[in-house]
């Protein structure tokens, strides 16, 4: 069978939440199914540690799809093309976008619906493309997989589709597992806050991950705590939050707040595992991917009582009303003076995590290419 794969967003260097899930997922699958061709489909050169095996061909075609215009390009006319070109079977799109004009099987994969929720929050372009094109998506779409039940339950709700045409295939830790010395979390912390305490962000700064809320937070629990605390902030800006600008110009500590900008997988997984806990406190997540990293280097998580994310981290992680600042706060006090407590959320993070793994997802993911196939 040749199965062609949308893999727009594997760059190399760059990857992020949709890119690290095609990355992960689509090694795995190509490598345990040898007998299939997989046709990778790039929109700019591609780096050779995305081609996993022997039975994957590239093909760069068409303008690289960075923009909604582009978008109908790339989906509309160049993949239609390669797929009559290269006699495809089906089609697998990981980032929410497929082709209409294509007549073969596709399977879509869906993250969440943030962008149907919430369309404030993208550029207007964008977001029009987003709203005008996804219902047309979904219904296309033979079969779907959405990362997290949370997801399937709300695309089934939001656009009335049948649950038997929606799978999950979960995210899984993407950074590295990381079990940091004594001396090397003295030296990872003297790095970045001078030898101190802190805790972590990892993920984009964008507008729904409630960074603005976060860092009241920390601030608050530094004017209670009194403290030497740090809080590192790890990610790159993602369009612009001016509230996140507004409430940043508000906090007393600004010294205490370190941002690292995007941060490669090695060192993000160091600041990990030296952390004393992640705050997570997203307003809106699909899944939530630094959730199970923190519970894989032994870090307590605290995050949102939110969409996905009570699912996600089950019991082993503090669920804080994320619009609440003295809520986020107040775990965080928490978590720094109960030590008993924090070392039980650990142990049940690391049984939490087993849960989530790319070697299951391989096969969630393929057992919905056999259903849809038949």
């Amino acid at each position: 069978m040749n199965i062609l794969v949308n893999t727009r967003l594997l760059l190399h260097g760059k990857l992020e939440g949709i890119g690290f899930y095609t990355h992960q997922l689509m090694q795995k699958v190509v490598r345990n199914h040898p007998e299939h061709t997989f046709y990778f489909l790039f929109d700019r050169p591609y780096h050779q540690e995305f081609i996993y095996a022997d039975n994957v061909i590239p093909i760069v075609a068409g303008l690289p799809a960075r923009h909604p215009f582009l978008y109908v390009l790339w989906f509309e006319l160049t993949v239609p093309r390669i797929i009559k070109k290269y006699k495809i079977d089906l089609f697998f799109s990981p980032d929410h976008f497929l082709s209409l004009r294509t007549k073969i099987p596709t399977l879509l994969a869906v993250h969440d619906l943030n962008f149907m929720h919430h369309p404030e929050n993208l550029p207007l372009l964008t977001s029009i493309y987003y709203r005008y094109f996804f219902p047309k998506f979904v219904r296309k779409a033979q079969h779907i997989i959405a990362v997290s039940e949370y997801t399937q339950k709300d695309l089934c709700s939001y656009f009335n589709i049948p649950e038997y045409k929606v799978d999950v295939v979960y995210n899984a830790p993407n950074l590295p597992v990381c079990e940091l010395s004594h001396e090397q979390k003295a030296a990872i912390r003297q790095k970045y806050t001078g030898g101190k305490p802190y805790f972590f962000y990892l993920g984009s700064l964008h507008k729904r991950k409630n960074i603005g809320r976060m860092l009241l937070a920390f601030d608050a629990f530094l004017t209670e705590q009194k403290s030497d605390y740090y809080l590192v902030i790890g990610g790159r800006a993602m369009f612009s939050d001016k509230e996140m600008e507004k409430d940043y110009q508000k906090v007393v500590h600004k010294e205490r707040i370190v941002f690292t900008g995007r941060l490669n997988d090695e060192e993000a997984s160091k600041l990990m595992a030296g952390a004393t806990a992640l705050l997570f406190v997203s307003l809106f997540e699909g899944f939530g991917v630094p959730i199970v990293e923190a519970m894989q280097c032994g870090v307590p998580v605290i995050t949102s009582n939110l969409t996905s994310m009570p699912e996600i981290a089950d019991d082993a992680a503090v669920l804080v009303n994320p619009l609440s600042v003295q809520e986020i706060a107040q775990a965080m006090t928490q978590l720094v003076n109960d030590e008993p407590y924090r070392k039980r959320l650990i142990e049940k993070g690391f049984s939490r995590v087993q849960v989530f793994s790319w070697d299951n997802s391989a096969e969630k993911f393929w057992e919905a290419i056999e259903e849809m196939l038949k």
